[in-house]
């Protein structure tokens, strides 16, 4: 996930950008469905042959602070109900709506192991409707052989260069700041506004999250500093590593496997990188699934990822449970019948 904004003291002029009527637009001039289709029939590609769908809208004003929030459905959990990766991007989006110009979705048509999957985002748009004059959207065909393995870990490497794509093509200047996450992490509105008046900020600055698990009820520390908020230049990346030695604390809210439904949880289990986590076949087991989330245990019985004794020692067991609702995202709090499967207390699923 990526946030753009500008200074306000800043005035660019810029060419406004052309907005298409009801299509979105390949880079390459082809038209497309707003589902994200291709005109033409799907074809094998190489990683390195895929094109971008995109759509692509003004911007409100060059005078006014602007903000770019761009989310990889990097996780590949996009399901048919549309419950959006995390089943945070909603309350992501309401806490940095206000400051937002421009939400930049990459979305692709199968996860990073080669499994097809619906594009959930472009099927269920309209969950993000009070969002869409702010929406860019691109689509990634890919269209992997049957029985052809493929690295993971490339075609999330591709997923990150294609992202990188649609940033320069956004609008994006030198001296913009970007705030680049993942789409389960969440900056929150105190950090983009501290941002947003601070002066002399370094080139590349890390964002510390607070890390939960299957929800808001089990946070387990304040070891997420991979989100990072940029000085744009040219040479700036779409990563998600170590660039320094900088960190701005309690930044946002991280949650790993934070689902509504089981199904989902089986789905991110089987389909992500780390899929050859999975020793057993009872792993997927929704009742042992279901027993490990409200227990705060870990789904795959391993241990925790940590690199001291000390560290390794304090985290082993279940996470602690925590009961406050305090400094959580306020869209969660406000609907907290609807996302109560987030907040403490909710830890029960529906199957799907």
């Amino acid at each position: 996930m990526l946030l753009k904004c500008k200074k306000q003291s800043e005035s660019k002029t810029k060419t406004p950008c052309p907005i298409p009527n009801d299509e979105n637009i390949n880079l390459e001039g082809t038209p497309v469905g707003r589902d994200g289709s291709p005109s033409e029939p799907g074809r094998v590609v190489n990683l390195e042959q895929v094109t971008i769908h995109e759509q692509i809208h003004q911007p409100a004003s060059s005078q006014q602070p602007e903000f770019y929030e761009t989310a990889t459905p990097l996780d590949e959990n996009l399901n048919s109900e549309g419950n959006i990766v995390a089943n945070t991007d909603v309350p992501r989006w309401r806490e940095l709506y206000p400051y937002v110009t421009k939400f930049i979705i990459l979305e692709s048509n199968m996860t990073f192991t080669g499994i097809p999957k619906p594009l959930t985002f472009a099927l269920n748009r309209e969950r993000f409707a009070f969002a869409e004059e702010k929406i860019s959207y691109g689509f990634l065909p890919l269209e992997i052989p049957h029985g052809v393995q493929v690295d993971p870990f490339l075609v999330e490497s591709h997923h990150r260069s294609i992202m990188n794509e649609l940033i320069r093509r956004s609008g994006i200047t030198d001296g913009d700041l970007l705030i680049v996450s993942d789409t389960d992490e969440i900056p929150s509105s105190h950090t983009v506004k501290l941002l947003k008046s601070c002066d002399g900020l370094p080139t590349v600055l890390h964002l510390e999250m607070r890390n939960y698990v299957y929800s808001f009820e089990f946070p387990v520390d304040y070891n997420s500093w991979r989100a990072t908020a940029h000085m744009y230049s040219r040479w700036t990346q779409y990563r998600h590593s170590r660039q320094t030695d900088l960190i701005l604390s309690d930044a946002g809210w991280h949650c790993s496997f934070c689902f509504r439904h089981l199904s989902e949880f089986v789905t991110k289990m089987t389909a992500y990188s780390h899929a050859d986590r999975v020793k057993k076949k009872d792993y997927l087991d929704y009742s042992r699934i279901q027993r490990k989330i409200c227990g705060g245990d870990d789904l795959y019985g391993m241990l925790p990822e940590e690199y001291t004794f000390k560290n390794l020692i304090g985290k082993m067991g279940s996470v602690p449970r925590s009961a406050s609702a305090v400094h959580l995202p306020a869209y969660l709090i406000e609907n907290a019948e609807k996302f109560k499967f987030l907040l403490p207390g909710g830890c029960q699923r529906s199957l799907e």
